[in-house]
């Protein structure tokens, strides 16, 4: 499965932005999602994700609300709401696809597709 990644820009602090990621291929709805975070010099970080059906939700202990991922299977899209944006929530995001057995994934290596990630700053 192909990942495109969109919605990145420029916020000020507070405010919202809604990420999107669009996944070619028909098995879609197969795959377990998630949305993973990376700031310049520091590791990538668990941010959220979502199981086939979408029932099941987990995200990083950052999030604290703030944040909502869901998922459309007929638009084999994907998306991550962001709220009440903080300044250190500047980063590329990267949606990723795992065909790992469990409900929910929230280990990096088990997910074997990723997008190519785009750019939230929040200015404060």
């Amino acid at each position: 499965v192909q990942l495109q990644a969109s919605g990145g820009g420029l916020v000020q602090a507070g405010g919202s932005l809604r990420l999107s990621c669009a996944a070619s291929g028909r098995s879609f709805s197969q795959y377990v999602m998630g949305w993973f975070r990376q700031a310049p010099g520091k590791e990538r970080e668990f941010v959220a994700t979502i199981s086939t059906s979408g029932a099941s939700k987990r995200y990083g202990d950052f999030v604290r609300g703030r944040f909502n991922i869901s998922r459309d299977n007929s638009r084999n899209t994907v998306y991550l709401q962001l709220d009440n944006l903080k300044p250190e929530d500047t980063a590329a995001y990267y949606c990723a696809a795992s065909n790992h057995l469990s409900v929910v994934v929230i280990t990096s290596a088990q997910y074997e597709y990723w997008g190519q990630g785009t750019l939230v700053t929040v200015s404060s």
